[in-house]
């Protein structure tokens, strides 16, 4: 495993790119009482700044847990790509409808009664820990490369990791 970490530009790229990819993170708000307070969530996008949106429903734990104390850690993970990413930071709660309009689907019917739900927020993560690790080739070259090295007793480089830094 080689180690590359990111700045700025291309940090927020990477970011982008492993977040809506995998979409599913696990949210865990109430940092400061373990057990930590866990759910699944699904990513709606990550802006250009590299914060990373979701809908949540204004009267849900995690709301008030975001309300008492505003910090989130996110574990995204696609093990079948060898795709991992960890994102600690500020969360902050929004009600604001541009942005809930901006972010909502009608995927989100389930979860809402529409673009109107009077409940209906949004959730920005605004980053200041970020670590990575992902897959330097697609899986059919990540095969022969584990092969050959099984075969050479030579330990392959599969994968990359770093942190990524957005500020």
């Amino acid at each position: 495993m080689s180690r590359k970490d990111l700045q700025k530009e291309e940090a927020i790229a990477k970011l982008q790119e492993l977040a809506e990819k995998i979409d599913f993170t696990m949210m865990a708000t109430d940092l400061s009482r373990p057990p930590f307070h866990v759910i699944p969530m699904s990513t709606k996008k990550v802006d250009d700044e590299g914060s990373i949106w979701f809908l949540s429903d204004a009267t849900s734990d995690h709301n008030k847990y975001i309300r008492e104390e505003e910090r989130a850690l996110l574990t995204y993970s696609n093990p079948g790509d060898f795709e991992f990413l960890s994102v600690y930071g500020q969360a902050i709660i929004h009600s604001d409808r541009s942005i809930t309009d901006e972010l909502y689907s009608s995927s989100d019917d389930m979860w809402f009664e529409g673009k109107e739900d009077p409940n209906l927020t949004a959730i920005q993560v605004k980053p200041s820990e970020v670590r990575y690790w992902d897959s330097k080739d697609n899986k059919i070259v990540s095969a022969i490369k584990f092969g050959l090295g099984t075969i050479t007793g030579n330990q392959p480089n599969l994968s990359e990791s770093g942190e990524l830094n957005i500020n």
